[in-house]
């Protein structure tokens, strides 16, 4: 292991710790929230449009990893 790395051992189920799961978070609360689907395919096509709209915002991106509770700590 690196010296520049630091291995923080997480708790079983914690998806607030999960980057992916704060990502899933963020769409849902601002792009995917009180929408009613007509069919799987509309769910699909729905969250490929999201998901290429939020990729396209690299400093959100960032800014929803880098949550200053998840980093116990880390210097900023």
């Amino acid at each position: 292991m690196s010296a520049n790395i630091t291995r923080i051992m997480l708790p079983s189920n914690s998806p607030a710790l999960n980057p992916v799961e704060n990502i899933w978070q963020y769409m849902r609360a601002n792009w995917l929230s009180n929408r009613i689907f007509e069919s799987y395919d509309d769910i699909i096509d729905t969250v490929c449009a999201e998901w290429n709209k939020l990729i396209a915002l690299p400093e959100t991106i960032k800014s929803i990893g880098m949550r200053q509770w998840a980093h116990v700590g880390r210097c900023a």
